[in-house]
């Protein structure tokens, strides 16, 4: 979940190319999965692919950045190869939920002749916000053939969230979160 620190740390890889934190992240996450086990299980991790010209204008990918160092730990080849982004993004800068989801359908693809057939694909971004491109992502995967679609995020927007400080509407959202993990906490413990 957002917080200060990791959006502040997630800007600094994406917009300003702090490497480091790549593999800081990686590491972080590398120890999620091994505590999963099972349900993270693949053969292959693909970190969201950025539009050639994004990629051309920013120099570098920060799924990318995270999914090397993250390949190595978890076992697995390194895919970046596998998936390409089609449709660039639209050049306005903050898309409504909607016009988020319009914006990514159909805006990635395999690359021909490259086979995903029966593969178990650990597909990696940085934030999820809308899923929206991890679900178009996903779709063209499997549209290849991949046996699964494990999808794995540095971290998950929270509407309503600010990086200023937080909104009314998202303190109530969160007292209920709580209340709702105590709740599921105490369930499990019974």
């Amino acid at each position: 979940m957002y917080n200060d620190a990791l959006h502040h740390a997630i800007l600094l890889l994406k917009y300003e190319e702090v490497t480091r934190l790549g593999d800081w992240f990686a590491a972080r996450l590398a120890e999620i999965v091994a505590r999963e086990g099972e349900a993270f299980r693949a053969d292959v991790i693909v970190p969201v692919p950025l539009h050639p010209d994004r990629q051309r204008e920013r120099g570098y990918n920060q799924a990318e950045l995270i999914a090397r160092p993250l390949a190595p730990r978890l076992h697995l080849k390194q895919g970046a190869y596998l998936l390409m982004r089609t449709k660039p993004r639209p050049a306005q800068l903050v898309l409504s939920r909607k016009e988020h989801w319009e914006s990514v359908r159909g805006a990635y693809a395999t690359r021909k002749g490259l086979r995903v057939d029966k593969l178990r694909v650990l597909l990696l971004d940085d934030v999820l916000t809308t899923g929206a491109t991890l679900d178009s992502c996903a779709r063209a995967l499997k549209q290849a053939g991949a046996a699964a679609v494990l999808e794995l995020t540095v971290a998950r927007a929270v509407p309503g969230w600010s990086p200023t400080g937080p909104q009314q509407q998202v303190q109530r959202e969160t007292a209920t979160s709580r209340r709702n993990q105590q709740g599921a906490t105490s369930i499990l413990r019974s």
